[in-house]
């Protein structure tokens, strides 16, 4: 889900449903499976009515083959004239892949293989409030109770199941659920969402209700003890049915009032106490008379990440991989926030009252991004945000000596054909006279600039038109050798930073999208010159607030966790993480509850506003 503007809180949730093993077995089933998969994901998010949700239907089919003309016509038929209208949705949009078979000679044999009918269902919906959506996340608290919700009817049907394949079967009986039981669950968790009644939620679906359980616990690195109430024969169909449901976790001062909201939409018989969190990271799943497992969360959860650390060190840096899978088992308090500074002060308010704004050109070059996000960080701390592409200076459309600032956006500039943000620095090094515009900007006193990501890249290869760069870095491939979209914690260190002014000793989240963000010195002792004349701005960090050297805490190797320099005066300023991106609590993944509308990040575009007056 994500917010659909700069400004508000309105948003776009999207996510997607697909059952396709069912469709070996029954094609109208796994449609059916697929639509409410779609739809129990988008629970999550506060969706206001059914209505609101469109679909958009992908079928795949090998026309012509056997029998599978009529078993598409019917799953269409289920779909489209049956489930659907029953839920008061649509499915305005859709494609069709109907050469799923291919056949070939071999050996004087004819071999052909073909798919099964299957739908592909993604969902998009508008919603209010973008900060009201729900997520996996286990709140670390014992005086909780999970909940599931089984819209399978306790059958606990297996077929077309994770579980079955890992026999090496198919099997036969296979899920299935009426629109009603959709329908019912949509508003009894409206119900709740409204009520502020759910803490997590995950909908039930590839691996059934032990997967689902474990996937939280996993996100709130916490244990479990899991009751079923069913012999220990019966117990794999019980954890591992993927029939259609849900899992919530509700406080156990208020389980009474969510049972009877669930009661109140008839869902008395498919609530069910299932688990409750322990803070000792044990996962203990037991039926009545026989314990099934005794195990811990870490040990689990590498198990579960096994093949993804698997192919992770074939593809990538081997070294990362192992230190990211090793971290799943080490003792981690997860992020957090602490400030230096009060989050509620806006500094820069008395200057912008004033109603006087002062220029900052928005610099972009083709292929870079995130330009609208910096655009409105720096509107909203008081600047007239001026959209500069470098073909305006080139032609004198535009001219640095009318901004105060500079802020180069971050992106891919030529696609980093000639590396990361060469290309765009050479586009001003090789021209004479942007060359000295530039040189000319970052020689004023009264000029500021920041570079990001991209933009950091970028001038950091403009170091000799800027004084006091000595020592900067280049940037090169991240260690991990993959492009690296994360959510990390950095603190701030103090330094001559203009933008960073009194926030020194702040540690926050902070979203990186980088390939190319490696800080690569050129001499040995040019890291401690930088930590030595105060132009070290911002460190990786991991949770425990040390020097962050271990993937993927340092998301890209570099040095002393270093990601953030200034020059020696603290007006120009580079990083790589992209504090434009999340200066909105509501833009970033995860946030402190107690954040305002204004995340920690917008102190640095009022810093740059109060050091302009």
């Amino acid at each position: 889900e994500s917010a659909n503007s700069v400004r508000g809180e309105r948003g776009e949730a999207m996510s997607m449903g697909e059952r396709t093993p069912v469709a070996t077995l029954n094609g109208p089933a796994s449609a059916r499976l697929a639509v409410a998969e779609a739809i129990t994901n988008l629970l999550a998010a506060p969706v206001k009515t059914l209505e609101d949700i469109k679909l958009s239907a992908n079928w795949m089919c090998a026309a012509g083959y056997l029998g599978d003309d009529a078993i598409l016509y019917d799953t269409v038929k289920a779909v489209g004239l049956e489930f659907c209208p029953e839920l008061g949705m649509t499915i305005p949009v859709g494609k069709d892949s109907m050469s799923m078979r291919t056949q070939w000679d071999e050996g004087g044999a004819s071999k052909s293989v073909a798919a099964p009918v299957s739908l592909i269902v993604s969902a998009f919906a508008p919603v209010g409030d973008a900060r009201q959506t729900l997520t996996p996340e286990l709140h670390r608290d014992e005086a909780t109770t999970l909940l599931l919700i089984d819209l399978g009817g306790g059958k606990n049907r297996l077929g077309g199941s994770v579980l079955a394949q890992t026999f090496g079967k198919i099997g036969s009986d296979v899920p299935d659920v009426p629109a009603s039981d959709v329908k019912a669950l949509f508003n009894a968790m409206n119900d709740l969402k409204a009520a502020d009644a759910v803490l997590a939620y995950h909908d039930r679906s590839d691996g059934g209700a032990l997967v689902t359980l474990l996937e939280m616990a996993f996100a709130g690195r916490c244990g479990l003890n899991v009751e079923i109430d069913c012999a220990p024969e019966q117990a794999p169909a019980t954890l591992f049915n993927e029939e259609v449901g849900a899992v919530l976790q509700v406080a156990d001062a208020r389980l009474d009032e969510v049972l009877g909201v669930l009661a109140s939409h008839g869902l008395e018989a498919a609530a069910s106490v299932i688990a409750k969190p322990r803070l000792d990271e044990r996962i203990v799943v037991n039926t009545p008379t026989f314990e099934l497992i005794d195990s811990r969360r870490g040990a689990l959860q590498q198990l579960w990440a096994q093949n993804s650390h698997a192919i992770q060190r074939e593809r990538d840096n081997a070294d990362c991989a192992d230190q990211e899978f090793d971290r799943i088992c080490q003792e981690d308090p997860g992020l957090s926030a602490q400030l230096s500074f009060d989050i509620n002060a806006d500094v820069a308010a008395p200057m912008i009252a004033t109603g006087v704004r002062p220029k900052i050109a928005i610099l972009r070059e083709q292929g870079v991004n995130g330009q609208a996000e910096m655009a409105a960080a720096f509107h909203r701390a008081g600047f007239e945000a001026v959209d500069v592409h470098m073909s305006d200076l080139k032609t004198g459309r535009r001219h640095l000596s009318d901004f105060k600032g500079l802020a180069a956006c971050g992106g891919f500039s030529y696609g980093d054909v000639l590396g990361a943000g060469e290309g765009w620095a050479k586009g001003v090094l090789f021209d004479s006279a942007m060359s000295d515009q530039f040189q000319a900007f970052f020689e004023r006193s009264d000029s500021f600039a920041l570079g990001v990501c991209n933009g950091c890249q970028m001038l950091s290869a403009l170091a000799p038109l800027i004084p006091g760069t000595d020592h900067w870095p280049r940037f090169a491939r991240n260690l991990s050798e993959q492009y690296e979209a994360r959510l990390v914690r950095v603190r701030v260190e103090k330094s001559a930073s203009v933008l960073f002014s009194d926030m020194a000793g702040s540690e926050l989240p902070i979203v990186v999208a980088h390939g190319e963000g490696r800080a690569q010195f050129a001499a040995d002792d040019s890291v401690s010159n930088l930590e030595a004349s105060n132009r070290v701005a911002l460190r990786y960090v991991d949770n425990h607030g040390e020097t962050a050297s271990l993937f993927p805490a340092n998301p890209n190797g570099s040095p002393n966790g270093i990601t953030g320099i200034c020059n020696a005066d603290g007006r120009i300023n580079i990083m790589m993480p992209h504090p434009e991106r999340v200066f909105r609590s509501v833009q970033m993944s995860w946030a402190p509850s107690d954040w305002p509308e204004d995340s920690g990040w917008m102190r640095l575009f009022r810093n740059a506003r109060v050091w302009v007056n």
